[in-house]
């Protein structure tokens, strides 16, 4: 009988610490470190600290959130593609540090070789928008005018040298146009300097309330997704135009990551969007959630990317 006991501990000691035993305890087993590179109190880590609390309370471990700021995000971007691919430290990503930054300066990453793509939940919108009665009626009557007459249209987006900066300037290189960027911090800035005619146009971020309510009107979407505010206006690459990039909040680890892991985080994030608590944060941020597991995910960043080194290019952007 002790001979018996002794066999069986033994044996559960084993199968414990085998990897693939059926009662290994698998992933994950301990705390996860998650890595937002912006700083506290805005969306990226809001969002972070969001997918920390249910993410963790789903797979039964604590999740910390650690904010590394700098560089335009590629601080802390950088520092979840050096850690070690277990799936221990993971971070939070977004368009431009990804897809567009790393073409214009050097960044302590390549987005294609460094990180793996975990899962999108956010997708916006980026309406290119005029005033309800401005002049320009269509997205055409933008280009004629900005061709008939070099530089005086004036235009602004929300964020600088980002995706949708670069889709428009594309959309001008394209058409021979030129335009006249004026630079603001942030959407606020833009949308008051649209309204008081310190811009002609705008690319401005989903859900604002001008948008919505009939302030302004959409000729154009900037992302490959159809605007839900108006369906019928074109994309700029169904316009004809060079890029109209993916605007996405996402979460990615460093290179490498197992199968087991990618699978852990797929079913959790699929769960997280669907969630009462971040479905209220979204609508409370005017976020659009848009669920994308690993491999949709790494098509959309490896697309973009690609379409995002040519656009720079031709603009000549830095």
């Amino acid at each position: 009988m002790i001979r018996l006991l002794k066999s069986t501990a033994l044996a559960l000691t084993v199968a414990a610490i085998v990897p693939g035993s059926a009662i290994a305890s698998g992933y994950p087993s301990k705390t996860i470190t998650f890595i937002c590179p912006y700083s506290a109190g805005g969306g990226g880590d809001t969002a972070s600290r969001m997918i920390a609390k249910l993410a963790g309370d789903m797979m039964g471990v604590k999740i910390n959130v650690e904010n590394k700021t700098g560089g335009g995000a590629t601080i802390g971007i950088g520092a979840v593609s050096k850690a070690k691919p277990d799936g221990y430290t993971v971070g939070f990503v977004s368009t431009s540090p990804i897809t567009i930054r790393p073409h214009m300066m050097k960044a302590p990453y390549h987005p294609l070789k460094d990180l793996t793509y975990i899962s999108q939940f956010v997708a916006s919108n980026q309406p290119l928008v005029v005033l309800k009665d401005s002049k320009f009626k269509t997205l055409k009557d933008v280009i004629d005018y900005a061709k008939a007459n070099p530089g005086k249209l004036k235009w602004s987006t929300s964020v600088q040298r980002g995706g949708p900066h670069v889709a428009v300037e594309a959309m001008f290189k394209a058409e021979g146009a030129k335009a006249t960027f004026i630079p603001f911090k942030g959407g606020s800035k833009v949308l008051a300097a649209l309204l008081g005619g310190t811009i002609d146009v705008g690319m401005m971020s989903e859900g604002t309330k001008a948008t919505l309510d009939g302030q302004t009107r959409i000729l154009a979407e900037g992302t490959p997704n159809k605007n839900p505010v108006a369906p019928d206006v074109p994309t700029l690459t169904e316009a004809g135009y060079p890029i109209a990039p993916a605007i996405f909040f996402g979460v990615a680890g460093p290179a490498g990551l197992s199968k087991e892991v990618l699978d852990k985080w797929d079913a959790v994030m699929a769960k997280v969007v669907k969630s009462p608590e971040f479905v209220a944060l979204a609508s409370q941020r005017k976020w659009a959630l848009d669920f994308a597991g690993h491999d949709a995910f790494t098509k959309i960043v490896h697309a973009d990317y690609n379409a995002a080194k040519i656009a720079v290019a031709e603009i000549g952007m830095k």
